[in-house]
C-alpha cells in the first residue's frame, strides 16, 4: 500500500497547535473520575499521578483517533489543557526521541543513554483527517515523565477545559457527512514558531537529508 499523501502546505515534521504568544494547548483524554475534577478546578488533582510518563498532543484530530471522539473506555472526558510556552518548548528542548533512527544518533547505545536522561520524550506520528484517516506528514507527540511531569501538572498549566461535547459535535457532523460544518469547528492550529535549534535533537533527520523548516 503507498503511503498517504503529503500535504503541500506542512513540512513533514512541524508542530501546529492553537498557541496564543504565552500559551499552547494540548490535549488529553481521562476518565471521568480525573477529568471532570481537573476541568472544574482548572488543575489536575492530587490522584493525577504525577510519577508516571503523560503524554500530550498539540492536535486535536489526534487525540480524536487516540480516543475514539471520548467514547474509548478510560478516555471519555477529553481536556483542552492550555500550558505555558516557556515549559513547552522547555520540555522539547530537554527531550529525546523515542526511537532509535540509524543515521540520525550516533548509535543504538547513545540513543538509549540520551532516552534514559531525558525527562521528555518526542514522538511523530501521521496526522489524521476528520475520518481519522493517516495522512503523509506527522504529528508530535511529548512525553514527559519525572521533573517534565510534575512541572507540566504544577507549574505549566494556565487553564483545564472539557472539550468532550466539542468532540462529540464534529464526530456527529463527520458521520453525517456534513465535513465543511466539522471543519469549521475545529480549533484553529498554526505552525508553532520553533526558535532556532529546538528541534535539533527531535526531528530524526539522516546524515545527508534536509528538510522544510519547523516552524
Amino acid at each position: 500500500m503507498s503511503a498517504p499523501p503529503q500535504h503541500p502546505k506542512h513540512p513533514k515534521h512541524q508542530i501546529r497547535a492553537l498557541h496564543t504568544d504565552s500559551t499552547v494547548t494540548v490535549y488529553q483524554a481521562y476518565r471521568p473520575e480525573l477529568g471532570l475534577p481537573a476541568a472544574r478546578d482548572g488543575r489536575f488533582p492530587p490522584e493525577w499521578k504525577r510519577d508516571r510518563m503523560t503524554w500530550i498532543k498539540p492536535s486535536f484530530l489526534w487525540m480524536m483517533y487516540r480516543c475514539g471522539w471520548g467514547q474509548k473506555e478510560g478516555q471519555e472526558v477529553v481536556l483542552a489543557v492550555e500550558i505555558r510556552r516557556d515549559g513547552f518548548e522547555w520540555a522539547l528542548r530537554n527531550a529525546a526521541l523515542s526511537h532509535y533512527v540509524r543515521g540520525f544518533h550516533t548509535d543504538r547505545a547513545d540513543w538509549q543513554r540520551e532516552l534514559k536522561r531525558a525527562p521528555a520524550r518526542v514522538q511523530w506520528d501521521p496526522e489524521r483527517d476528520l475520518h481519522l484517516s493517516g495522512l503523509g506528514h506527522r504529528s508530535l507527540q511529548l512525553g514527559l515523565a519525572g521533573e517534565a511531569s510534575r512541572r507540566y501538572a504544577d507549574e505549566w498549566t494556565v487553564a483545564i477545559r472539557d472539550v468532550t461535547p466539542l468532540a462529540h459535535e464534529i464526530h456527529g457532523l463527520v458521520r453525517e457527512g456534513r465535513l465543511a460544518e466539522a471543519g469549521r469547528l475545529l480549533p484553529e492550529e498554526r505552525p508553532y514558531p520553533v526558535p532556532d535549534g529546538l528541534l535539533d535533537r527531535v526531528v530524526p533527520i539522516r546524515t545527508g537529508e534536509t528538510t522544510s523548516p519547523a516552524s
